[in-house]
């Protein structure tokens, strides 16, 4: 898995999780809607640590809380 792939993962988990919807998180992280669209469907390869962590805070979770998962596990990043 990518880290790109595996930042999607977690971001539609969380999304599940939180029952919040694009819009309103796009709202609460100060981003375009785009800009979390882009990621959760990984139209980039890369993209801005300051989008995670506003995307984070927009899930009103800190960037330690965002990448605690298995999906950033040494082993479950190949790139």
């Amino acid at each position: 898995m990518t880290l790109s792939q595996a930042v999607a993962a977690r971001l539609n988990e969380l999304i599940a999780e939180k029952q919040i919807t694009q819009y309103r998180l796009a709202k609460n992280a100060t981003l375009a809607q785009t800009t979390i669209g882009d990621i959760r469907h990984m139209r980039n390869k890369s993209m801005e640590l300051y989008s995670v962590y506003c995307i984070a805070q927009g899930l009103g979770m800190t960037l330690c809380e965002f990448f605690d998962s298995p999906l950033f596990s040494f082993e479950s990043i190949d790139d």
